[in-house]
């Protein structure tokens, strides 16, 4: 497998829902590949957990919290400045919503406000909040799933909200076309959310967030333009040690 050479000047990325599942593979990926990090997630134990070993590799800087707190994401922004600037932004972070999901005349008002709040707000704001930082031609990745584009019965507010997520999106990418801008579906993944979804099923068939890194590494490092695209369908022309450390097997 072809090693990885660091860059001279080490970019930053900052990947909201870090502490597992595939924020977790993404960060431990490009921590190999040199990167140094801020990374964002609610739980604090799985975050330093993840922060303590990807320091043996690279510049870590972790900050446990929620994302829809402007409290919060001023810490990153602080962060962010300590580094300079910032190449990559990966909204990651993510909530489902009930478990098992309810009918969309079914859904109590206050949750599925929570869900747009941390799924579709939280993203823009973050942007928005970061923006005296990102390089010049940062690169944004918004995690999104298939069921933005599907109607799949009892997943209306998650679907909703990478929907509302995508089209921000969208429009992003053509207010500035100096970015690549991408909404990416990784595919469904043996995550604890996916298992959230699917409650007392077996997930052990879906792939593991690893079979996915190799598609966000073409976005984050090749040439493609912004626009959406489906990480287990492209194809990545890069150097690979993807899959090289066995990935945590849960997420966010």
């Amino acid at each position: 497998m072809t090693a990885i050479i660091p860059t001279a000047t080490p970019r930053t990325a900052l990947i909201t829902g870090a502490s597992r599942g595939l924020g977790a593979a993404l960060a431990r990926e490009l921590a190999q590949r040199g990167w140094h990090l801020i990374l964002d997630a609610r739980g604090g134990a799985d975050l330093e957990r993840i922060a303590a070993e990807l320091a043996t590799w690279t510049k870590v800087t972790a900050i446990a919290g929620d994302i829809t707190d402007a409290a919060h994401r001023s810490q990153l922004l602080q962060a962010a400045r300590q580094s300079g600037h910032v190449d990559l932004v990966v909204n990651n972070a993510s909530i489902l919503g009930p478990s098992p999901q309810p009918r969309v005349l079914d859904y109590p008002t206050a949750i599925l406000e929570q869900v747009f709040q941390v799924n579709t707000f939280a993203p823009v704001w973050l942007l928005q909040d970061l923006q005296p930082v990102l390089a010049e031609h940062v690169r944004i990745l918004n995690i999104t799933s298939d069921a933005a584009i599907e109607g799949y019965e009892e997943w209306g507010g998650y679907g909703a909200s990478k929907a509302a997520l995508e089209q921000l999106t969208n429009v992003l990418a053509a207010e500035e076309p100096g970015w690549r801008v991408y909404r990416v579906d990784p595919g469904d993944m043996r995550t604890q959310m996916h298992q959230e979804a699917f409650p007392g099923e077996d997930i052990s068939d879906r792939p593991l967030p690893a079979e996915s890194l190799p598609g966000l590494i073409e976005l984050i490092e090749g040439d493609l333009p912004s626009g959406r695209y489906q990480a287990r369908s492209l194809v990545c022309s890069l150097p690979q040690r993807v899959g090289a450390v066995t990935p945590l097997a849960v997420a966010s």
